[in-house]
Parts: C-alpha cells; structure tokens; sequence
C-alpha cells in the first residue's frame, strides 16, 4: 500500500462499473487495472464488494460468469471498449481508493475525475441474477 493513498468520492452505486486493480494475492493490488462489476457499498467503511472482469478469453463463457457485448442495446453505457465477461464467482471488497482503483480511462478525449466507467444496462440484469445463482450452486 502507498503512504499517498487518496479516498476517491463519492462512492460508487452498485451496478456501477469502475477501473479496478483486482487483487491476484489476497491483500495485494495488481498491477493492471481491470473492468470490475460494483455490487455492494459501505458508506461506513467507504468500501465496495466488486467482481472480477476481464475482455480476455470472451468466446467462453461458464455458468457463474455473463457477458456485455460490443453492439448489444445497452453496450455504450458500461463505458467499455471491448467485450467484456464478469465472474460472479470471484467477489471481494475493497476499500475505494488510490490503492485498489485508478481514475477510468480517457474516452472520446476526455479525462475522467473518478474510477467510474459506465454502468450495468438494466437488459444485464437477468445474465447477472443467473450467473450469481450459479456461483452460490458452486460455493
């Protein structure tokens, strides 16, 4: 963890899709942030439960992960690039800060003030409810 760490506000809703550096080891940053998948929020903690995304290895999709498609209605809003596969099976709460989340990245040539890409389209919500159905059948 760096000694400049920054509290990033305001905080995220849930269904929000922010710039995240998915920890690989528990308790350790990546170093490359990723697409994550907002699903809870403590105000009191100014932490959020987010969950793994990745636009590698799209063409296969498991039963605990769904998938957002370049050209499908509702696409646009994510704030995504490419198509993009969340795995309902891989959760953990972060604390929202300069540590574990980056300022999203520049779109259209504009540079973003908070780690928000973009939002969940509310047509998602049923691949979502499915693929967690699936990852607590495995849990």
């Amino acid at each position: 963890m760096t000694a400049n760490v920054k509290q990033h506000t305001p905080l995220p809703e849930p269904g929000d899709i922010v710039w995240c550096h998915f920890p690989q080891l528990p308790g350790k940053p990546s170093p490359k942030p990723r697409p994550a998948l907002v699903l809870q929020v403590s105000d009191k903690d100014h932490e959020v439960m987010v969950v793994y995304g990745t636009s590698q290895k799209t063409q296969k999709i498991y039963p605990t992960e769904f998938l957002l498609k370049k050209g499908e209605p509702g696409f646009s809003l994510s704030g995504l690039a490419r198509d993009t596969k969340f795995d309902m099976a891989v959760k953990v709460e972060l604390p929202f800060n300069s540590d574990w989340f980056d300022l999203a990245p520049i779109k259209d040539g504009v540079a973003s003030m908070s780690p928000v890409m973009g939002a969940l389209h509310p047509t998602y919500l049923e691949r979502v409810k499915q693929a967690n159905r699936n990852a607590d059948k495995f849990s």
